[in-house]
């Protein structure tokens, strides 16, 4: 890998560290050609620390590694994109990231859907929410509309009508969510188990 630490004065290069699994940033270093040589070897994230002028390795005192799953170079040349898989808090002040953020996978839209569905949950007594609707209903009820959902993408599947086929397909993933909420779970708890069989 071609890597330019002498595009600075000092030598030293960033090197953004993310999580491989959840693929948050969880901090900001800087590396030196000695320092990326160390990393390679002992799969245990290395820095140059500016403060105390020497090889750092992440954890060295706390124990909270990063553990090397990749490292890719941007096309300058000059920056570090490492993944890692972390043990432990990040931050050297105990948080998951360096700014202060749980290290938790998220799923973009359908994680802000989750948390809507969560708290018509929490407040089911909203007689203007059809969600809070559903899990007034209990178990039974939302159970029964995933079943009716999944039948009517099967219908629809058959036929040559996207719009009708995308619109279905949607419900059925909406009410699958409030399913997982009736039960106590997430999104993902279930790719957990994906990920497990794979």
């Amino acid at each position: 890998m071609k890597i330019n630490f002498n595009k600075n004065n000092d030598g030293l290069i960033p090197a953004i560290i993310q999580d491989a699994s959840t693929k948050n940033v969880l901090m900001l270093g800087y590396m030196n050609q000695e320092a990326y040589d160390k990393t390679v070897e002992t799969k245990k994230v290395t820095f140059f620390s500016r403060t105390k002028n020497r090889l750092w390795t992440k954890g060295e005192e706390s124990g909270n590694v990063l553990n090397l799953v990749t490292i890719k170079n941007d096309c300058d040349h000059d920056t570090l994109l490492i993944t890692v898989n972390p043990n432990g808090p990040t931050c050297h002040k105990g948080s998951d990231t360096c700014w202060s953020e749980e290290n938790k996978s998220s799923y973009g839209f359908l994680s802000t859907l989750e948390e809507v569905i969560k708290s018509r949950k929490e407040n089911s007594d909203d007689s203007t929410s059809y969600v809070a609707s559903l899990f007034k209903k209990g178990i039974n009820k939302v159970a029964q509309k995933v079943g009716e959902e999944a039948v009517e993408v099967v219908i629809e599947a058959k036929d040559d009508n996207e719009d009708l086929f995308l619109n279905e397909s949607a419900d059925l993933l909406f009410h699958y969510l409030i399913l997982l909420q009736a039960k106590g779970y997430t999104l993902e708890d279930v790719v957990k188990v994906l990920k497990s069989r794979s």
